[in-house]
């Protein structure tokens, strides 16, 4: 699992929120966060932003995780 996949999934749960929660608060359906979650689709660059305000995670320690992921996908 991703750090970015990783830390989305902790804070969720430290937070106490629902996937389905979590999931319509990024306005995505809660399958769609649930492959975010296990890495098997990668969030939207607007969606990273959006989970970090709400996680109350820092935006670009989350953004690096996200983009590290993309640069992994790549090579």
């Amino acid at each position: 699992m991703s750090k970015f996949c990783q830390t989305i999934r902790e804070q969720r749960e430290a937070k106490g929120l629902l996937l389905r929660q979590l999931a319509a608060a990024i306005e995505v359906d809660t399958a769609m966060m649930g492959k975010i979650e296990r890495g098997e689709r990668n969030a939207k660059r607007d969606q990273v932003f959006k989970l970090a305000e709400i996680l109350g995670l820092d935006t670009e320690q989350l953004l690096t995780f996200w983009l590290a992921d993309k640069v992994y996908d790549v090579v």
